[in-house]
């Protein structure tokens, strides 16, 4: 289990401190597509947001584990040490994470968690670690979603492996209905795949669309496949909110639904520069409100944004 020292702190150790790191990763506001492929494998395709997870990491040789701040964050805690074994480093430290992502809720929390763990750990440590070494850290911890890489991917999240680079899409205001609850990601991922080879030919034919699409600027074609994918997971997981979403989506021009899958969202997306966008908000509000759960607003990360957050090289367009 991991544990954090009586009276320590990060910011003022009780010890003379070691070299530290930071990192930092983006969640997703659930998935613009999620399903299965015609050779069985699952895939999903990001949607990047502009809510964080960031991580401190403090190395310390006087230390022989790793003490986690919250508690309980032991995926990281363990991906932690996958990183400093493999940089040589025996000793421990003390590893600190704040997030802006609420957990079970379909927004890539833990993922986000352990992509900026390993990025601070190795900061710490005086290396990095570009997307695809990242992805092999957490293929042994946990499925995850594609937040190592800087723009909308089409991810294999059970295998941890890239698919498909797509490139980047103009920021999107999501203005999200919480059913409540949470959804535990790992126990979900279990859940045996009994798509028919119709579907799979559908998701085949509907991730080839959005490939062109996101790289096309194509934003109606995006937005028609991401309701498309909400539709098709009403099959494997019903939704109270799906037909008001949908019609309210219809009656504000919006993008589209976009829906986390493994998760408690249902977002409608609108473009973030949309001059009604404040009315649009209010009304998507009212339309929830007799719902149970809560409504938020997320703004996805889009071209010229920030994505500081990476290794890869890729430069602001």
């Amino acid at each position: 289990m991991s544990r954090v020292l009586p009276g320590d702190s990060l910011l003022h150790p009780a010890r003379p401190g070691g070299p530290v790191g930071t990192g930092a990763a983006f969640g997703t506001f659930g998935e613009l597509l999620q399903g299965v492929l015609p050779d069985g494998s699952a895939f999903l395709v990001t949607l990047p947001i502009d809510s964080w997870s960031r991580a401190r990491f403090e190395r310390r040789e006087d230390l022989g584990e790793i003490l986690v701040r919250p508690d309980g964050k032991d995926k990281a805690r363990a991906v932690a040490r996958l990183v400093l074994d493999a940089v040589g480093h025996r000793g421990g430290g003390v590893l600190e994470l704040a997030s802006e992502l609420a957990e079970g809720k379909g927004l890539a929390s833990s993922s986000a968690d352990l992509v900026a763990t390993v990025r601070a750990v190795a900061e710490a440590a005086g290396v990095g670690f570009g997307p695809a070494e990242i992805e092999e850290f957490l293929r042994g911890i946990e499925p995850s979603d594609g937040v190592m890489y800087d723009e909308v991917v089409a991810f294999h999240h059970r295998e941890v492996r890239l698919r498909q680079r797509l490139g980047r899409l103009p920021a999107f205001a999501i203005v999200a209905h919480d059913e409540g609850g949470q959804v535990d990601t790992v126990s979900h991922n279990r859940i045996p795949l009994r798509h028919g080879p119709a579907e799979r030919a559908e998701y085949a034919r509907l991730l080839e669309q959005l490939g062109e699409a996101v790289a096309g600027g194509d934003l109606a074609t995006v937005g028609r496949v991401s309701t498309r994918s909400a539709e098709l997971n009403s099959a494997v997981r019903a939704r109270q909110d799906l037909a008001p979403m949908r019609l309210a989506c219809q009656e504000t021009d919006g993008v589209g639904l976009v829906l986390a899958h493994s998760g408690t969202m249902l977002g409608v997306a609108f473009d973030a520069d949309d001059p009604e966008l404040a009315r649009k908000t209010e009304y998507i509000r009212a339309v929830c409100a007799p719902l149970p759960g809560t409504t938020a607003v997320f703004r996805s990360l889009g071209r010229g944004g920030v994505w500081s957050t990476g290794t890869d090289g890729r430069e602001e367009p």
